[in-house]
Parts: structure tokens; C-alpha cells; sequence
């Protein structure tokens, strides 16, 4: 069941998302799965200065509005992923400055690996996603499928999408993943990626998988 407290951390979180500069006035959305229903930051509303009165709540099994807020055009995207990945919970659509500046590249790179903390936080491929329009079946179809084995998402010439377990998995993936393009822009091209025995050796030692 939803309470106050629940609103009030999805209304700080937004907030956060916001003070990082993720996203600005209306661009970007938020989504928060507790139980059987989701809070989503409502169609055109402000992610930043967000207010209770604009957070919808929807069945997450359905898409069903709870309480009369319309969700943000995204809830699409935000509720397919929830409904294909039982172990995320939240799900963030930004548009922080670097990261859309390498969506709108006329040559996207296909590796974002500069520095350990894209393999280990973000996710050592990260899908590129043909525009859609905004709010279209067709990008909610493929943000869907995109992160149905990925954590993360770049959408072209729009934007980018996390998910994960709580608030700070997706802020930490969110921010590295600014962070990655950050390099690649300053950078003008020039800049180096870890290797394939790099990133292994990274998820051997420091997220303790076994190969």
C-alpha cells in the first residue's frame, strides 16, 4: 500500500534527480515500484520541483490510474520494464546535458567502458535505441526490450533510461553514465576504453563474479 512516507521519498528523489542536473523543467520521468502499484512523476510535470499533487499512481500489472493524475506520455516504458524485471523497482528517464549531447552524435560510439565504473554501476554494453517519438508504443516497445537484459539505455536524438533496485542504484547509473560522456565530448574523440580482459578482470575483483 502506498503511504505518505512512500510519496514524500518519490517526491525527494525526483528532487535529487533534478539538483544533479539530469533533467530540467519538464524533461525526464520517474517511476517507483511499491508492491502491486507504481508512483510515476505525472504527464508534463516538472521532475525537478515535482509536487505530490503531480505523482499518478498505476496498477503496474494493468496501467490502471489510481487516482486520477495522468501519468507521464513515458509511463509506457516506465511500467513494461517493471512488469519484465521483478528485481528492479525503479526506473528513470533523464536528459542530463553530456549524455543527450552523445545521443544527438551523427556517429553514437558503440563502447562507453572509459573508466571502471561504466562495467561495474552502468553496464559494459549499453543498447542505442533508433528515435521514436516521444511517448510512441514503439519506443515504450523498445526500451522495454532493451532493458529486459540491460540496466541502461541510450535513446537517439531523446535522452537515456536506468533502472534498477532502489533510488541510489539508478542515481549512481545515471551519474556515471553522465560522467562516460562527459569524458567522450571533452575528450573530442580521443580516448581510450578498457579491454575486454580489463572489464573481466573488474567483475572478477570488484563485483566478485566468477567466470
Amino acid at each position: 500500500m502506498i503511504t505518505e512516507q512512500h510519496i514524500e521519498q518519490f517526491l525527494a528523489m525526483a528532487h535529487r534527480v533534478g539538483d544533479a542536473g539530469l533533467t530540467i523543467c519538464s524533461s525526464g520521468n520517474l517511476s517507483w515500484r511499491v508492491g502491486d502499484e507504481a508512483l510515476v512523476s505525472g504527464t508534463g510535470s516538472w521532475v525537478p520541483s515535482l509536487q505530490r499533487e503531480k505523482v499518478a499512481l498505476c496498477r503496474v500489472a494493468t496501467g490502471e490510474v489510481l487516482n486520477g493524475v495522468k501519468p507521464s506520455m513515458e509511463s509506457g516504458f516506465h511500467l513494461g520494464v517493471l512488469r519484465e524485471r521483478p528485481d528492479v523497482d525503479v526506473v528513470l528517464h533523464f536528459q542530463s546535458p553530456y549524455a543527450t549531447a552523445v545521443a544527438c552524435m551523427t556517429d553514437i560510439p558503440t563502447n562507453f567502458n572509459v573508466t571502471a565504473e561504466i562495467p561495474c554501476h552502468v553496464g559494459s554494453e549499453i543498447p542505442v535505441i533508433p528515435y521514436f517519438r516521444p511517448g510512441s508504443p514503439e519506443l515504450a516497445e523498445h526500451v522495454k526490450e532493451a532493458l529486459r537484459t540491460h540496466n541502461s539505455c541510450l535513446l537517439r536524438k531523446h535522452g537515456q533510461v536506468v533502472c534498477g533496485k532502489d533510488f541510489d542504484e539508478v542515481f549512481e547509473r545515471a551519474m556515471f553514465f553522465e560522467m562516460a560522456c562527459r569524458i567522450i565530448v571533452q575528450s573530442g574523440g580521443r580516448y581510450e576504453v578498457l579491454t575486454p580482459a580489463e572489464i573481466e578482470d573488474l567483475e572478477t575483483y570488484i563485483l566478485g563474479k566468477k567466470s
